[in-house]
């Protein structure tokens, strides 16, 4: 079969818990790389940069763009956000499957360009969970949490582009999913078009 990675675009409504989701399928599960993006907002407490996010100033990541060194990259709530090229294309060739966490905006723009990603979505259950967690943080004001819960009703009228919808309610079993999901993805016809020739070749001179 075939043993490039996988590109897995993992998108979702701010505060659904989709850092946590990612965080802990890498630790759980072997043979995942998840990407590190770059972006101009500012760090977190607790955050620091080369693991969460290369974070950089603006002129720094326009001039990225301008090198074409990202896959992707979109504006967001005032901050640029974007995809190095070369660790994704370095992690798949050795055959790791590569998880990035972007936003609707990147997603599909990635799918133009890797029509083989998978493209999963992650939701709280239900928008009254989404803004207590969005709450819970305690790093953001009011405005902001409306801003983004705004955004987040945008969003949802794009979800449909997406390949699965994964409900983030009880974590190991949001975990156990997603990795289920993506193992099946490995075998879907569309990216094992090599073993299926391979295999028509051989019946053929049987």
């Amino acid at each position: 079969m075939n043993h490039k990675g996988i590109l897995i675009v993992v998108s979702g409504f701010s505060g659904a818990g989709k850092g946590t989701l990612m965080k802990r399928l890498v630790e759980k599960y072997d043979g995942y790389a998840l990407s590190i993006s770059a972006t101009t907002r500012a760090p977190r407490p607790g955050e620091e940069d080369g693991r969460e996010y290369f974070f950089l100033s603006r002129e720094q990541f326009e001039q990225k763009i301008a090198d074409s060194a990202l896959i992707e990259y979109a504006e967001y709530c005032g901050n640029y956000y974007g995809t190095p090229k070369d660790y994704v294309e370095n992690h798949l060739a050795a055959g790791h499957d590569v998880i990035l966490e972007i936003e609707i905006q990147g997603a599909l723009k990635i799918r133009k360009q890797y029509p083989t990603a998978l493209l999963v979505f992650v939701s709280a259950p239900n928008a009254k969970e989404l803004r207590r967690r969005l709450s819970g943080r305690g790093t953001e004001t009011a405005e902001v949490i409306d801003r983004r819960l705004h955004r987040a009703a945008q969003e949802a009228e794009g979800i449909e582009e997406y390949d699965y919808i994964v409900v983030n309610d009880d974590l190991e079993k949001c975990v156990k999913e997603l990795h289920e999901i993506i193992d099946a993805a490995h075998h879907a016809p569309g990216r094992n078009e090599e073993f299926i020739e391979k295999m028509r070749r051989e019946l053929i001179e049987d």
